[in-house]
């Protein structure tokens, strides 16, 4: 029993140590020479393509262009093809982008395009010809006490590459 506060006392100091070896960690990505990171649409794979239910799978390609690694532990989305809300939403997935480098961060979508339907198979015909979207959100990176990074971007895609023959 004499030995009981002796142990905790360790204890307490290993756990602090701890602490400060995480958060030293996490200053990079709060100092002035922490660079966001460019998030942008890569791919829109359709996985199941019903009557009154979508499902795709969003492809984001994350560049870091820091000398460190990055964790992203989530990232809220609002992404429109043409004028088009085609999902939103917020996905809760763990990545770590390596460090001068970058990875791809998939997020499954279910939506319902009924309404838009008319549209859509309007710009199904000339399959060819490339579809906007645009990309808005946040990006969630850092560990305990995380950062978010307002992500936008514009580009296309052309319809014709995600059907199959």
């Amino acid at each position: 029993m004499l030995y009981q506060p002796r142990r905790i006392r360790m204890l307490s100091t290993v756990v602090l140590l701890s602490l400060f070896s995480l958060l030293a960690g996490c200053s990079t990505w709060f100092g002035a020479s922490f660079q966001d990171p460019k998030v942008e649409l890569a791919k829109v794979e359709i996985i199941k393509a019903r009557l009154l239910e979508q499902q795709f799978l969003l492809r984001f390609r994350i560049d870091n262009p820091n000398d460190h690694s990055l964790p992203v532990r989530g990232l809220v989305y609002t992404v429109h093809l043409n004028d088009i809300e085609l999902a939103s939403g917020e996905s809760s997935g763990w990545l770590t982008v390596p460090a001068n480098g970058f990875d791809y961060y998939e997020v499954p979508v279910h939506t319902n395009l009924w309404k838009h339907m008319k549209y859509i198979v309007r710009l199904l015909e000339k399959p060819d010809r490339p579809i906007r979207y645009r990309l808005d959100g946040e990006i969630k990176i850092g560990m305990m006490l995380g950062r978010r990074v307002h992500v936008a971007s514009n580009g296309e895609i052309i319809p014709g590459n995600f059907i199959p023959e």
